[in-house]
């Protein structure tokens, strides 16, 4: 597989917590994303951050939180992320979604051998 030129990114702000059917919402999105082909997906977490309410959470061991914050990106053609964001809208039900445009320079990606 090969892209270059003109893509869409997809971020996705989430907290740790949050699930989907049983599953860890990241895993569930990042799943989802696989299944529908999209050329690949990083899940981050954060060391700090806040989010509607304004909630402090932080890794800080001071203020240790179980809720740190999630970030996930995915990058492909247009109309491969605008298919995908309506399942978006119904899997995350708190937290922020955002896509912009962007030029994709070099994505390469060679078949393994798998025996």
């Amino acid at each position: 597989m090969k892209l270059e030129g003109p893509g869409k990114c997809v971020t996705v702000f989430i907290g740790e917590t949050d699930h989907w059917h049983h599953k860890p919402l990241y895993a569930a999105i990042v799943e989802r994303a696989r299944e529908m082909g999209l050329a690949g997906a990083t899940v981050t977490r954060g060391i700090m951050g806040f989010g509607a309410h304004s909630r402090m959470h932080t890794a800080s061991i001071l203020r240790l939180s179980e809720d740190l914050p999630i970030v996930i990106q995915i990058v492909d053609v247009p109309e491969r992320i605008d298919a995908f964001l309506p399942l978006l809208d119904e899997m995350v039900s708190e937290g922020m979604v955002m896509t912009w445009d962007v030029v994709i320079e070099r994505y390469v990606h060679h078949e393994k051998n798998q025996d």
